[in-house]
């Protein structure tokens, strides 16, 4: 059973709350807990609170808001908002205050599954940025991406709110539709999605065997249960006779520290770090490993939505093991957070970054994000944005919702060719010979009713997995490893 305290920060009924998936301290190795006023310890040691003028200070402003306020006022608001205020003052999108409705949703989403949209989201200089979509949850699979700023939600702003409230804007039943609008880097205009609320299944590993003895295990994040899962799966792979192993992190936005150590654990020789995280007064706790190496070669695959507890696998691995890491620019995200739920004594939570944590040779990867060793990327039709549906496009129009539209044809067989975003006859014979394969009025305009197939056209070719081209170089990559060792020997 999964806990509160993990610092797991998932969607609750919608996104979810703070930033990054987090690095629990409280579920460090034994060896960073090394007593009173130590090591990261020592960057949460109990303080007496508000000096005496700082209480009266405060108490003072209660007193003239609540005497002088024209309307009535609710004292829980007023001591939540001061605590929001004193968070985002410290200008870090990873350590945010949760109230006690938010923080036992926020329990509940870590138990198992939760209902939402399925995206992580931090708030960066007063806006809402997704981190990364949850594999296979709604916001995965509309095509929410990693550095997407949320603008509104239902039609309603959320600039400038503090993240929690963002949230709650966000949040609603199972079924129930959140008309997002997003601004994305290469767009000019905000790009609109629908997505239908559902259930998130926190199933954090799967795993399976390809031809020629590859094994594929994929990590969606790092809960308490995943480390068990993980060694489960692998042992499955092993006793199949398994020769090169790929571990999939690609829009994996972290988890608990000690779950990642444990995890690399299995593959770093033992003695060599795999970590080290580092307090505000410059100390290191370096954690090394005492497991073994393996003798099968191991590709990461990686993307900008892999962050945090990702980034520690794919630095420990790739510099300790001798891994290839493969796929986009990762994230970059090295500060680990803990909650203190216990404190406030009313269900409220507060999550605070308490340390920096850096690869094991020294290099702290945040707001950096850690290199490939291998560029692949997907193709353009994985990234292209939705058509606005609230408009038609026909012949001699120019726009770039043409322009995805043009992507979208070619993409999945019709060949308007260009994808310039001038709608030519090219283009229109392209839009007119899918509406006939697709039932629908054959006139050459694309309008709602095309978009919308255009789209569900799409998305169902991006789920094939033949069309994942970093996945199949992965695989390619740790076949080619193989034949490479066999030869040697």
């Amino acid at each position: 059973m999964l806990k509160k305290r993990t610092a797991l920060l998932l969607v609750i009924a919608a996104m979810l709350c703070g930033g990054l998936l987090t690095m629990a301290l409280t579920q460090l190795p034994a060896p960073t807990q090394t007593g009173d006023g130590e090591g990261l310890l020592a960057s949460i040691a109990n303080r007496n609170g508000l000096e005496q003028s700082e209480a009266k200070k405060l108490g003072t402003a209660i007193d003239l808001i609540e005497s002088n306020y024209y309307k009535d006022i609710d004292r829980n608001k007023l001591i939540d908002g001061a605590i929001n205020g004193m968070m985002e003052a410290l200008e870090d999108p990873y350590s945010n205050y949760m109230g006690k409705e938010t923080a036992a949703q926020f329990e509940e989403s870590i138990e198992g599954s939760f209902t939402g949209i399925g995206a992580e989201v931090s708030s960066v200089d007063g806006s809402v940025v997704v981190v990364s979509p949850i594999k296979g949850s709604p916001a995965d699979k509309a095509g929410i991406r990693a550095k997407d700023t949320i603008l509104s939600v239902n039609g309603e702003s959320l600039q400038g709110l503090e993240l929690n409230a963002a949230v709650n804007r966000i949040r609603g039943p199972k079924g129930s539709k959140a008309v997002l609008q997003i601004k994305r880097a290469g767009s000019e205009q905000p790009i609109e999605y629908v997505i239908v609320r559902d259930d998130v299944d926190l199933e954090t590993v799967s795993a399976r065997m390809e031809k020629g003895g590859i094994g594929v295990i994929e990590i969606s994040q790092f809960s308490l249960n995943t480390g068990k899962r993980f060694e489960e799966e692998l042992k499955k792979l092993e006793s199949q006779g398994m020769k090169g192993l790929l571990i999939d992190v690609r829009n994996n936005p972290g988890g608990v520290l000690s779950v990642v150590i444990d995890i690399a654990e299995q593959f770093v020789p033992k003695g060599q770090l795999i970590v080290q995280v580092e307090d505000k007064n410059k100390k290191r706790e370096k954690h090394p490993s005492s497991g073994t190496a393996k003798s099968y070669p191991i590709t990461v695959l990686m993307n900008k939505g892999s962050a945090s507890a990702s980034e520690i696998l794919a630095g420990a691995l790739q510099q300790s093991a001798g891994a290839t890491l493969m796929g986009e620019h990762s994230f970059g995200k090295g500060t680990v957070q803990t909650s203190f739920d216990k404190q406030f004594g009313d269900g409220s939570l507060l999550k605070v970054t308490i340390a920096k944590w850096l690869t094991p040779n020294g290099t702290w990867i945040h707001e950096k994000g850690i290199e490939p060793d291998i560029k692949v990327l997907q193709p353009e039709y994985f990234s292209v944005a939705p058509i606005d549906k609230k408009k038609t496009y026909a012949y001699d129009t120019n726009s770039t919702d043409v322009k995805n539209a043009q992507i979208m044809l070619e993409a999945i067989g019709y060949k308007p060719g260009r994808s310039d975003g001038y709608f030519d006859r090219n283009t229109e014979k392209a839009v007119k010979s899918f509406q006939s394969k697709h039932k629908l009025k054959a006139d050459g305009i694309i309008n709602n009713a095309t978009a919308e197939a255009l789209e569900g056209a799409l998305i169902e070719k991006i789920q094939d997995p033949k069309e994942d081209n970093q996945m199949n170089r992965g695989i390619a990559e740790v076949r080619k490893e193989i034949a490479a060792q066999v030869s040697n020997k």
